[in-house]
């Protein structure tokens, strides 16, 4: 009938090696983390004649997905109202273990003096209990997993909606 085969373990364990190392390499690929502005707060708002003092802390959600921790560097997160700089926030450089979700509370001053620039439109924004803020930051950093040194750059803009009591980004 038929001829005997000759069956090998040796080829069989070097593929079933060489699909476990692919699939290690594809699962292990490194992936940009993500960075979220949640929420703005207030934490004091002084009337100091004739400028307007404001403090808030700004809420940052930060996503690792690497099988490997992230690194990324400090830069400074920037809030606009009415098109108009008005403050910032320090963002310290740091880093993240992996697989992991962090918080990051950022504290900001606004400026006083822009704030003055509009008074009339941020009052009447206060009194109903609703100001349209933006928040803008590019963040730097790096995931090294084996011999990949994945560089990401992340934008985060954020048009964020502020009530006194309540903060919501959209």
């Amino acid at each position: 009938m038929g001829k005997m085969v000759k069956w090998s373990l040796t080829p069989a364990l070097i593929g079933a090696a060489a699909a476990t190392a692919t699939a290690a390499l594809i699962v292990a690929k490194p992936k940009d983390p993500t960075f979220q502005l949640i929420s703005i707060n207030f934490t004091s708002l002084k009337l100091n004649l004739p400028v307007l003092d404001a403090e808030l802390i700004l809420t940052v959600h930060v996503t690792n997905p690497n099988i490997t921790p992230i690194h990324y560097s400090s830069t400074t997160m920037s809030i606009f109202y009415e098109g108009s700089l008005l403050g910032s926030a320090p963002v310290k450089a740091g880093s993240q273990p992996s697989r992991s979700c962090q918080l990051l509370h950022l504290s900001a001053r606004l400026d006083g003096l822009e704030l003055a620039h509009h008074a009339a439109k941020f009052l009447a924004d206060v009194a109903r209990r609703e100001m349209v803020l933006d928040a803008k930051v590019v963040i730097a950093g790096a995931a090294k997993v084996l011999w990949w040194d994945h560089k990401f750059k992340i934008n985060v803009e954020c048009h964020v909606t502020v009530d006194p009591s309540v903060s919501r980004c959209n």
